[in-house]
């Protein structure tokens, strides 16, 4: 048995040297098949980023009555920060409210007149919430809209900033559904156009292959070589698309930054290496195993 495979492996290795322009190319449409999904799987990580800068714009208000006390306002945000709807709720006294009208209004001095000339702070505290998916918002307004809160709250934004969520809701849904489209297409785009090179690489050896089926060759000993010569294609092809990738992640991460501030290509793509590897590999030789064994297929039939 360890004769056979190392015989396999030998005879592989001479295929895969001998019909060089063949090898190559298959080589090549391996690299660009794995390309195409590790694209895909960054372009994933890219996408991400965005729907979750764009949910960040997404949150609801509640005022408070001014005359409503700090205990009884953080007693409220406990209570929302135990529903599994909430990801987060900040609490802006009044203080802060009137810090923040005022830095916002600075360059008005109509405005900061007026406020002077009231002579009391006129804001109301309160609690801003962000919610763990957009559609919970709902969930958490209907929750503050039990008697027992509505007397100490004056306002809940949320009707007014409904329209922005569901806006956001809709982008969101949209980009992920391109994103599925995208990787589906590509896939199998990828998948055919290497299933065609692998049985163009073959059928340069139909005849060999049915001279070795008529001289009473096993279909193992027949097909070992072709898959053997799949696999050492897919290690070259994961080693060369991984080196690409890595230069031009770490080339790129500055001007991606400038694009997205705050996302980091090059600590992405090293953070999730073992799994870009895993994606390669697993592409490489198992695309260059399937299609060798479909592809010998039709010519073992003598």
């Amino acid at each position: 048995m360890f004769i056979l495979i190392k015989r396999i492996i030998r005879s592989s290795w001479k295929n895969f040297c001998r019909n060089k322009g063949l090898s190559l190319a298959t080589l090549f449409i391996m690299i660009i098949t794995m390309s195409l999904f590790t694209s895909v799987f960054l372009l994933r990580g890219i996408t991400n980023f965005l729907i979750l800068e764009i949910q960040k714009r997404a949150d609801i208000s509640v005022y408070f009555e001014l005359n409503v006390l700090e205990e009884e306002i953080l007693k409220i945000k406990s209570e929302l920060v135990q529903l599994p709807e909430v990801k987060d709720v900040q609490y802006v006294s009044r203080e802060k409210a009137l810090e923040k009208f005022k830095e916002r209004h600075k360059g008005n001095p109509i405005i900061i007149a007026a406020l002077e000339e009231i002579g009391v702070n006129p804001l109301p505290a309160s609690l801003n919430i962000r919610a763990v998916g957009l559609r919970e918002y709902a969930v958490i307004a209907n929750f503050l809209e039990d008697p027992l809160f509505m007397n100490l709250i004056y306002k809940i934004d949320y009707l007014d900033r409904k329209p922005l969520i569901e806006r956001i809701f809709a982008i969101t849904s949209n980009i992920n559904w391109t994103v599925i489209i995208i990787s589906l297409i590509f896939g199998l785009v990828a998948i055919l156009i290497f299933l065609n090179t692998i049985r163009l690489s073959i059928y340069a050896q139909k005849e060999e292959i049915a001279i070795q089926k008529l001289v009473g060759a096993s279909n193992w000993f027949i097909q070992g070589p072709f898959i053997v010569q799949g696999i050492i294609t897919g290690i070259f092809a994961v080693l060369i698309s991984f080196l690409i990738f890595a230069v031009s992640c770490f080339f790129f991460d500055s001007k991606i930054e400038t694009i997205m501030p705050g996302f980091n290509l090059w600590h992405y793509f090293t953070t999730n290496l073992f799994t870009i590897i895993l994606i390669q590999f697993i592409i490489g030789v198992g695309l260059g195993t399937i299609s060798s064994i479909v592809a010998t297929r039709r010519y073992l039939k003598v």
